[in-house]
């Protein structure tokens, strides 16, 4: 009775699930990794859409596969007919070669028989018939055949293919032309870099000539004089040259323009400072010196006594070149054993003169035109001197400045 129970009670407990869960339900994917579980679920709607993405993907297969044999059988039978189109040409063409032949033999045997065979004329026209029914045949049967349809086709395949010729030079014309365009950008690059670096120097060079002329105005300020280096400039009512037009090619740029414009500017104004500073006595009349006695007042050698000086004693070696170091004009020549001794004194122009004194020995004469480095004569001790020297005098509107400055400038 027990067992029976217990038979009874199990049967009791066993669950039975009667009602039905649609096939599309909510469905869980439990992963098991290192005693932990990951529990995915995909829902009814991501299942749906699977089911529809591999059937459309089932269907396009089937249709693919399908069109491929089709269209396999397609082009085997287009094949098919090519060759027998072709064949049925070569035959027809044979017999036309043959028939052609058979005609010249017939024209001849009619002109020695005189028309007494005329059974193999006879013949010969039916094997022209059937040629010509061939023919026919062909032409009705094999639409590419047809004289107008061919030169059709014809012509469109060369006009495609000119076509194509026409873009891909098109192409071509385009990457050259970028890469022209490139090139044009890189040598105008470097065309800016090379005109920045000539403005630069010729600035740098007119700044340096500049500087030389701030140093001599100087000790002419000191005394109420100025130099103006551009006093007696003519650059602006000075005009002429040939006629050069201007240019009107499309190419031209006009950053490329306006820095060629600047650097023709500066260009030409470091020409005319160089000009200016060519007749601006800067540097040391001699090589190898030291200072004697300054510019300014001092004690006599002789007396002792104080006294003003017009220049400066530049203590040398007998026999050492003097050099002018500005173009000019020799303007007096004196040859004494009193005062300046021997003594050459030279116009520069815009106001300038030096004067050179105790020379033992002079070089040039009166009326000389002088260019720079050019030289005027020797050191010496002649005249009231204590010992071999030169006495170097630099005049502003004739008026002694202290040559100092001068000798310090430069203006290279």
């Amino acid at each position: 009775m027990k067992n029976k129970t217990r038979l009874v009670n199990k049967k009791a407990y066993s669950p039975k699930y009667s009602e039905k869960k649609p096939f599309f339900s909510e469905k869980e994917i439990i992963f098991r990794s290192a005693g932990r579980a990951k529990v995915f679920k995909i829902s009814s709607r991501l299942q749906v859409i699977v089911i529809a993405l591999v059937c459309c993907v089932s269907a396009w297969s089937s249709y693919s596969y399908h069109m491929y044999h089709k269209s396999g059988r397609i082009i085997n039978h287009k094949d098919r007919e090519l060759v027998e189109t072709r064949d049925a040409y070569v035959d027809l063409m044979s017999d036309f070669v043959t028939i052609h032949k058979n005609i010249d033999n017939v024209l001849k045997a009619l002109a020695e028989k005189g028309g007494r065979n005329s059974s193999e004329l006879d013949r010969y026209k039916r094997q022209a018939l059937a040629v010509e029914d061939k023919i026919k045949q062909i032409t009705a049967e094999k639409d590419w055949a047809d004289d107008k349809k061919l030169s059709e086709k014809m012509s469109l395949n060369e006009a495609l293919l000119q076509r194509d010729m026409a873009i891909s030079e098109r192409d071509e014309l385009r990457r050259q032309l970028a890469e022209l365009e490139d090139a044009v950008k890189d040598i105008k690059a470097a065309e800016m870099d090379v005109f920045a670096r000539v403005e630069s120097l010729a600035l740098r060079e007119i700044s340096k000539i500049k500087s030389a002329f701030n140093s001599v105005n100087v000790p002419l300020k000191k005394q109420g004089l100025y130099f103006n280096p551009l006093a007696n400039s003519k650059k602006k009512s000075s005009q002429g040259g040939p006629f050069v037009p201007a240019s009107t090619s499309k190419l031209q740029d006009k950053a490329i323009s306006d820095k060629i414009s600047k650097i023709y500017k500066a260009v030409d104004d470091l020409e005319y400072y160089r000009e200016v500073a060519q007749y601006v006595p800067l540097g040391k009349p001699v090589w190898s010196y030291w200072m004697s006695s300054k510019f300014g007042f001092r004690n006599d050698p002789f007396n002792k006594k104080k006294t003003g000086h017009k220049g400066v004693d530049l203590a040398s070696r007998t026999g050492n070149k003097i050099q002018v170091k500005a173009k000019g004009r020799v303007i007096k020549v004196e040859y004494s054993n009193r005062g300046y001794g021997n003594n050459v004194t030279v116009d520069h122009g815009n106001g300038f003169k030096t004067k050179y004194a105790h020379l033992h020995r002079i070089y040039v004469k009166k009326g000389d035109y002088l260019n720079v480095d050019d030289a005027v004569g020797e050191v010496g001790n002649t005249g009231r001197s204590t010992g071999p020297h030169l006495h170097y005098e630099v005049l502003f509107n004739n008026r002694p400045v202290d040559p100092l400055p001068f000798m310090q400038a430069k203006a290279s």
